[in-house]
This record gives structure tokens, C-alpha cells and sequence, in this order.
């Protein structure tokens, strides 16, 4: 006798788009069947990105780690008078982009608190200083948040905000500060961030001027199987009206260092099995996604491999140093190097390619 989940896997390789109750009926399974799953995932991998395991040359640049959110979540940020609060000089971010220049990068990509004094102004100069350097480089940066507080900063609206950093040099779009997008959740991890709605009406702004944009999940914390859907189901509305984003990046909650977990409101972040299953069932629930990203940086490289057996198609960037998991206690998480990122994919039979930020084969 054929059970729910075998049905449901089934339908949805045939074409079904699976309803959000049927996707966390998925999330919340606890047995052998999250392998079906994962077969299931792998099998639709295939389908929507053949066999190759992509990767991006990209290097990351920590513009502060002052930020005006300080989110429970993150290990990251600090206030202005912290022992340990720092912020580039421009002389800094032109050392950093010649490196990036000498490594022949394709992206940079900015990791930056939201500085509680940064105005538009502020990051377009940044971003001109390293489009100067490395012209030919996708430069990705600035979240919804960020745009957001720098329209207030301003005084101007988050569309002229994005019209002024596309002109600046943007690249692509950062589809960070999503972490939930579930307002409930968001007011315990992420008080000070855009709400859900103001989030939902930037990146679309930015979608519909031409800027492609990553999408992120953040999972682990204090969130519920129906929240992840929730969550996802946004995402996939998103799409199907912008086809904007480049991507699914899940990011499974690194808690070691953060006060979410240190004040006991949230667990010592995501099991394997939560992990695996976010993995599948995103591909599988994300029809209208080619790309879900494995972070190797957040699971760690051995996990990463299992990840791309469950739906991954793409391995993020080379980095060259991740400071934001690093300092919430990631282990391994400053540089991947391609050859051991060969060494990986081709252990489970697929082939490793270079891309591009808007994932155009090298």
C-alpha cells in the first residue's frame, strides 16, 4: 500500500505543485522516509539543473561590523563605542578590492552591519571606490534593510535608494535580512529589521528595475515547520510574479555565540535531519527555482556533500574569509577552495563549474 508521502513525492516529479500543508507534512518527517525525500529532491535536482555542481570566484569585504540591529541571532554586529567594533577606511576597501582584482574574482560581495550612520550617499561612494578597481566583477551588496534605513537616512524613497546604488555599480541584490519572514518570529530574533511586508515590497522594487537578488531562509531558531513554509511560500509567490531571484541560500542557524540561544529562547541550532530536510524540501517545494544553493559555510564541507544529494545544485563562493559565521562560531567557514570542492563533487559523480553571480557558466 502506496503511503501519503510516497503519493505526494510522486505527484510532484510528475509536475504537481505542492500545497504549503503538504510541504510541512514533508518537514515534520522523523523516520527513513526523509531519505525518499531526499531522492525525491535529488531526482527534481537533475531535472532543473542537470549534473553539474556550480561555484562562484567571489571574495568578501567586512565594510563594519557596527550595526544599528543587533539581532539576537547574530554574533556579528556590535554598537559604536564596542572594544571590538571596527569600520573600513577607504583606503582599506581599495586594498581590499586589489586583492580581490589579483585573486580574478567575478563577485564581491560586502558583509556589513547596517551602520546606524550610513546614508545612501555613504554606500554609493563605497561601491564606486571598488567598481573603480574591479570593473568587470559583480559587486553584491545591500539588503532590503539596508536600503530601507538608507532611504530614511536620506530622506528619499528605498526605489531612488536603489536607482542611485545600480547607477553607483550594484551588481546583483544581497536577499539577506529575511532571515523569517513570519513578523511573529521576526519581533524575538530580529526586532529592529524590516517587517515582512517592507521587506517583500523592496526586493520587489529592486526585481522590477532589472537587479536580480539572491533569496535567503534562516532556520533553526526559534521557528516552527509551518513558519519555514511560510516563509518559503513568500519566496515562491515573489517568483512567480518577478522571476528576480538567482537562487535559494538556506541558512541553518549557527548559535554558539549568539544571545538567542546564550538567554535560552532558542536550541543549539539545526539537526542533521532538519537540515537535510530543508535542503529537499525547498527543491521540491521552490518549482519555480533552478538553484538551491548547499552554504558550506554554515553545515561545514563534509554536510555540504550530503546536501548535494538532497536537492543542491550549488556551492556558494570561494569567500576568502566569512567573518558574520566565524564569529557566531562556524567552523571552517573563511575559504573553499575549488580543488577541494572538485574533490567533493566528483566523489558523488557530478561535475564541477564555474559561475557566475547570475549563474551563466564559465
Amino acid at each position: 500500500m502506496t503511503d501519503r508521502t510516497d503519493t505526494l513525492l510522486k505527484d510532484v516529479l510528475e509536475g504537481y505543485r505542492m500545497k504549503p500543508e503538504e510541504a510541512v507534512f514533508l518537514l515534520k518527517t522523523k523516520d527513513r522516509k526523509v531519505w525518499d525525500i531526499a531522492k525525491a529532491a535529488d531526482m527534481m535536482r537533475e531535472k532543473k539543473a542537470g549534473n553539474s555542481v556550480t561555484y562562484v570566484r567571489n571574495q568578501n569585504i567586512h565594510v563594519t561590523n557596527i550595526c544599528k540591529n543587533l539581532c539576537a541571532f547574530c554574533g556579528f554586529g556590535k554598537p559604536k563605542n564596542d572594544p571590538e567594533a571596527y569600520i573600513y577606511s577607504d583606503d582599506q576597501f581599495r586594498k581590499s578590492a586589489e586583492i580581490a582584482k589579483e585573486r580574478n574574482v567575478t563577485e564581491i560581495c560586502f558583509l556589513s552591519g547596517v551602520h546606524p550612520d550610513f546614508d545612501a550617499e555613504r554606500y554609493c561612494e563605497i561601491i564606486r571606490m571598488v567598481r573603480d578597481i574591479v570593473p568587470d566583477a559583480d559587486i553584491h551588496t545591500m539588503s532590503p534593510d539596508e536600503i530601507s534605513y538608507a532611504a530614511k537616512k536620506s530622506d528619499i524613497t528605498s526605489e531612488e535608494v536603489i536607482r542611485m546604488i545600480k547607477d553607483a555599480g550594484l551588481g546583483t541584490l544581497q536577499g539577506t535580512a529575511a532571515e523569517m519572514l513570519v513578523d511573529d518570529v521576526r519581533k524575538i530574533i530580529c526586532p529592529s529589521k524590516v517587517s515582512t511586508s517592507e521587506w517583500i515590497r523592496i526586493i520587489k522594487e529592486a526585481h522590477n528595475m532589472g537587479i536580480k537578488s539572491t533569496s535567503t531562509i534562516m532556520y533553526g531558531s526559534v521557528e516552527t515547520e509551518e513558519d519555514r513554509i511560510k516563509h518559503l511560500s513568500i519566496l515562491r509567490d515573489i517568483q512567480d510574479e518577478t522571476n528576480g531571484f538567482t537562487e535559494l541560500v538556506p541558512l541553518s542557524f549557527l548559535h554558539m555565540n549568539t544571545k538567542l540561544y546564550q538567554k535560552g529562547l532558542a536550541p543549539a541550532g539545526a539537526t542533521g535531519r532538519t537540515d537535510i530536510l530543508l535542503f529537499a524540501v525547498s527543491r521540491l517545494f521552490l518549482d519555480n527555482f533552478d538553484n538551491i544553493q548547499i552554504p558550506w559555510g554554515k553545515v561545514g564541507k563534509k554536510f555540504t556533500q550530503l546536501g548535494l544529494l538532497a536537492g543542491g545544485n550549488d556551492l556558494g563562493g570561494t569567500m576568502f574569509c566569512d567573518a558574520v559565521s566565524t564569529e557566531a562560531g562556524g567552523e571552517d567557514s573563511d575559504f573553499f577552495d575549488p580543488g577541494e570542492m572538485e574533490r567533493i563533487v566528483k566523489d558523488i559523480g557530478r561535475e564541477l563549474r564555474q559561475r557566475t553571480t547570475k549563474y551563466e557558466l564559465i
